[in-house]
């Protein structure tokens, strides 16, 4: 029988059969054949898998030749021919389990006819599934055979591997031991790879058809190549394109989400089924596992593809962020978080924590990632007036070329990097350092318009937890930076990276841009209540000494970089200990009229965090200069001019003070009498006669913080001479000139505190009353205000006062054309019911509400704030501290270091001299005004001079100090 069966093989035809015959003959061949190679014939093995090799040729082009036929009379033939298809690939599945329990080795004639064999056996494999849709009829048998030698071929690849010793030298540059071990080697590798490459051209195949009766053929191929790839102990990294393999699954991947990004931009706006989304997702999850599995074991391989591992993780990313955005998706994104962005940014974690890639190649990978965004000139116009325009399935349709300007990747990049961040405590420590020369990039990014509105208004959902304890919930985009951000600082504070991580912290410490100042403060504070007592007080020493330079050329009211540090340190002792804010009170604010005792009152300092002891001398000293100051009011209500700091060059120092210190100091009524309401006549006529613009200034500034520290003294309203204070404002703010008044703009949200607290005091509701007329005018005053944060402060204003005055026709207070009773939709003013509808339903929501869904306008606007934003910032850091307002850097061809010139002596003694000249002046003025009555006129012509030289001098000091 095996006679007949060798010459079966010699005689086998290499065309097709033209008749049902030779088929029904083959078939039996075969049958016979497979019995054979079970009964293990060793000896015969070679003629066995050489018939099973010409078989599988024969069969090959027979399938060809059958599926081209449209003849009917053909049908048994074919149905024969596919019986006999079966029984070859039944014999193959046999051979290569022979082949497994004794691995041919040394025998090159053998090994060469074994290669061919399982080439041709695979090959046959492909062509029938590839076909399965038109051989029907035995499509359920196919597969079943087909696994079959799939997986005794991929147990063949094993039991090769296995036999060979791979610890040995096996490199072809390094020479092997024996050209027999040499011919072993290759014809393992052989094999190996052959199997590798038909899995992969299965898989996609499969994948294809998507999945359906070949997901079996799907989880075997990928499976199978994962599992091929991890043998020899990574010297198939030389022989095998493991970069191609992870390209066609991050492809594979890609497709599905692409599919449903476009079905779900297109669908009518209802809610997306859970099953259908984990349809989708869950093949994909399959294709990146099966990429972080091969990537882990092949980085620098993966290492060449970075870019499009990258550019997958983070379109993965994106498309989460967009399904957030729109209400029917939100389902489908938080099935992505927890089905999908695990495993894809596995496979990018995959890469930045092997230790295989060195570190300049992990910085390469983020730096392609998060490239810094200043210099784009990406233009954003129409973007803003259509946002949001872009559609899900544009995400997908970014190349690697464009993933850097692609203006829909923004908000990805920024989860992504967040994410990075979060997942720090599983990074190794290069890889720490790495991302932490990357922060600076997130605050760049965060001045971006779009993400500035997102980090304020979007909701995302978030994992919490590891393992079988890990929940989801909907968090607002910027709590999660924060906490990507401690998480990191914890991480870092132990390794190389801390360095890095404490320069970029105090290098933003004034970082422009509010938001990214207010990140900053929160990790500042962070590590003041948790690093080590020794290494924050080495901290606040430096920022103290830092803010102590500033003083000596800052200046303390205006917009500046004392008033931001000043500001920035004030954040900072809240977390601090109570010795620590002791020490700092007695370092910084011991004396009462220094720059650092206006700057850090007025930015917040924590007076109600001192000790007891402190606390006390304190209150004394703030209260005791503002007895002072207002007791030197003389009774023509005129502000003494002499009582302005001669250090800082403001007028009414302990105003402000006092009024900083209202909301951390027990101040009781009783400290505060009515002398407060003849000084506040005594600012507003002194406004009204003032003719410099800088004393118009400190006139209103100095009545903002009056009316503030009234409005807190409820005691002050039963007076009699708060009717006096109300028609003055009443003239102040409704006069002619009002309206051109510029200055008086500042005052308003003053006036909107002490008009609230009006509510305290009883109001007669009739016409002939000229308080009750100046109270009405003010809230016509206020209500009209169209600015949106005049509106806020004026309705939350009347809020109050209605909520608590005796008045019942309320409708008194508020003016035909009030900003909140403007009806939007018809463009004209409606009457008052409708802005008592308005206001109840304002006040409701601003107690009810406590999450925000903004609308499309909302964003629009936080849009275009945001682009304005930038704007100002850009300018900052390209044009320095000029663009601010600040104090100018030297240019000259280039920007230069700024130097300090110091001046020649005579300016600096005559300099000296003036301010010494001008207290004895100022002195002499308030004896002159305490001992003559009678010479008011003159006094006022010699105070008005004395003023403007107090200017001039000021202004000549000011030279000084920048020179």
């Amino acid at each position: 029988m095996f006679l007949t069966l060798t010459m079966d093989w010699t005689l086998w035809e290499d065309f097709t059969c033209l008749d049902v015959s030779q088929c029904m003959l083959n078939k039996t061949v075969l049958h016979v054949a497979k019995k054979y190679v079970e009964s293990d014939i060793s000896g015969c093995l070679g003629q066995l898998l050489a018939l099973g090799t010409k078989a599988s040729i024969w069969c090959g082009k027979h399938l060809k030749m059958t599926l081209m036929s449209t003849v009917e009379s053909q049908e048994e033939h074919s149905s024969h021919f596919f019986l006999l298809v079966l029984t070859l690939l039944r014999f193959s599945a046999s051979g290569l389990s022979a082949l497994a329990r004794s691995p041919v080795l040394g025998d090159k004639v053998l090994m060469v006819i074994v290669e061919k064999f399982i080439f041709e056996q695979l090959n046959l494999i492909k062509d029938s599934i590839s076909e399965i849709k038109r051989i029907h009829s035995i499509a359920s048998e196919l597969l079943k055979v087909a696994q079959m030698v799939l997986d005794s071929a991929i147990r063949l690849c094993r039991a090769y591997s296995q036999a060979l010793n791979w610890d040995s030298k096996t490199g072809e540059d390094e020479g092997y031991i024996d050209s027999e071990k040499a011919d072993n080697v290759i014809h393992v590798t052989n094999i190996t790879k052959c199997t590798i490459e038909n899995l992969c051209e299965l898989g996609v195949l499969a994948a294809a058809a998507g999945g359906g009766s070949l997901v079996t053929v799907l989880n075997m191929s990928w499976k199978g190549v994962v599992t091929l790839l991890q043998l020899g102990k990574g010297f198939l990294a030389v022989k095998v394109n493991a970069a191609d393999i992870i390209l066609t699954l991050i492809s594979l991947a890609n497709e599905p989400l692409r599919s449903a990004a476009e079905a779900w931009s297109s669908a009518v706006k209802e809610p997306i089924a859970i099953t259908e989304v984990k349809r989708t997702f869950l093949p994909v999850k399959f294709y990146l596992i099966n990429a972080v599995r091969i990537s882990s074991q092949y980085p620098c391989q993966a290492f060449k593809v970075y870019k499009d591992i990258t550019l997958c993780v983070l379109m993965i990313s994106t498309f989460g962020i967009s399904l957030s955005k729109e209400i029917h998706l939100k389902a489908a994104s938080k099935v992505l978080v927890e089905v999908l962005e695990p495993t894809s940014f596995l496979l990018l974690h995959t890469l930045l924590n092997s230790a295989e890639l060195k570190q300049e190649s992990k910085f390469q990978i983020l730096d392609w990632l998060f490239m810094d965004e200043r210099n784009s000139n990406t233009k954003h116009s129409d973007e803003i007036s259509n946002y949001p325009t872009i559609s899900l399935d544009e995400i997908f349709c970014i190349k690697c070329e464009a993933t850097l300007t692609a203006r829909i990747l923004v908000l990805g990049r920024v989860a992504l990097f967040l994410n990075l961040l979060k997942s720090s405590p599983d990074l190794k420590e290069d890889t720490i350092l790495v991302i932490s020369r990357k922060l600076g990039w997130l605050l760049d990014i965060l001045i971006d318009e779009e993400v500035y509105s997102s980090i304020l208004v979007l909701h995302i959902p978030v994992l919490y937890g590891s393992g079988k304890t890990q929940e989801l919930a909907w968090q607002p985009m910027f709590p999660s930076v924060l906490h990507a951000l401690k998480t990191f600082m914890i991480v870092s504070s132990s390794s190389l990276a801390w360095e890095e991580v404490e320069s970029f912290l105090l290098e933003n410490f004034l970082h422009p841009h509010f938001l990214c100042w207010e990140i900053i403060m929160e990790l500042w504070c962070f590590f003041m209540r948790h690093a080590e007592i020794e290494m924050v007080n080495d901290i606040i020493d430096k920022l103290c000494s830092l803010l102590k330079l500033l003083s000596s050329s800052e200046p303390a009211f205006t917009p500046s970089a004392l008033r931001k540090m000043a500001r920035s340190i004030c954040r900072l002792l809240t977390c601090g200990t109570q010795s620590m804010i002791d020490r700092v009170y007695n370092s910084l604010i011991s004396d009462d009229r220094s720059q650092l005792y206006v700057a850090l009152l007025n930015e917040g300092f924590p007076l109600n965090l001192l000790s007891d002891n402190m606390k006390k001398i304190a209150t004394q000293n703030i209260l005791t200069a503002y007895y002072h100051f207002v007791e030197n009011t003389d009774k023509e209500h005129r502000v003494d001019h002499s009582s302005r700091s001669s250090s800082s060059g403001v007028l009414g120092v302990p105003i402000y003070a006092l009024s900083s210190a209202l909301h951390c100091l027990q101040i009781s009524a009783s400290d505060i009498d009515t002398k407060t309401l003849k000084f506040t006549i005594a600012i507003i006529h002194g406004y009204r006669s003032a003719m410099e613009s800088l004393m118009k200034d400190h006139y209103c500034k100095l009545l903002r913080e009056t009316l503030w520290i009234i409005s807190n003294m409820k005691h002050l309203y039963a007076s009699d001479e708060i009717e006096e204070v109300i028609l003055e404002l009443q003239i102040l703010f409704i006069g002619d000139s009002a309206a051109s008044d510029k200055w008086l703009y500042q005052c308003k949200p003053g006036l909107a505190l002490f008009m609230a607290a009006l509510g305290h005091m009883e109001i007669a509701e009739v016409d002939g009353s000229a308080k009750s007329s100046a109270i009405w005018e003010l809230y016509h005053l206020l209500l009209r205000e169209r600015h949106w944060a005049f509106v806020h402060l004026a309705i939350t204003a009347f809020g109050y006062f209605a909520a608590r005055t005796s008045c019942n026709q309320l409708w008194r207070f508020v003016p035909p054309d009030a900003a909140l009773s403007f009806n939007i939709d018809s463009g004209s003013e409606s009457n008052e019911d409708r802005f008592m509808s308005e206001l109840k339903a304002f006040l409701e929501k601003e107690v009810a509400l406590l999450v925000v869904t903004p609308c499309t306008e909302q964003l629009q606007l936080l849009v275009k704030e945001g682009l304005m934003l930038k704007e100002t910032v850009t300018k900052i850091l390209n044009f320095g501290p000029e663009a601010s307002g600040c104090e100018s850097m030297e240019v000259d061809g280039e920007i230069q270091a700024k130097k300090r010139r110091k001046l020649p002596g005579g300016i600096s003694e005559g300099m000296a001299l003036l301010q010494s000249g001008l207290k004895v002046m100022g002195d002499g003025l308030v004896l002159w005004r305490q001992q003559h009555y009678d010479s008011t006129e003159l006094q006022d012509k010699f105070s008005t001079h004395f003023s403007r030289l107090e200017d001039v001098i000021a202004h000549l000091t000011g030279l000084a100090d920048s020179g």
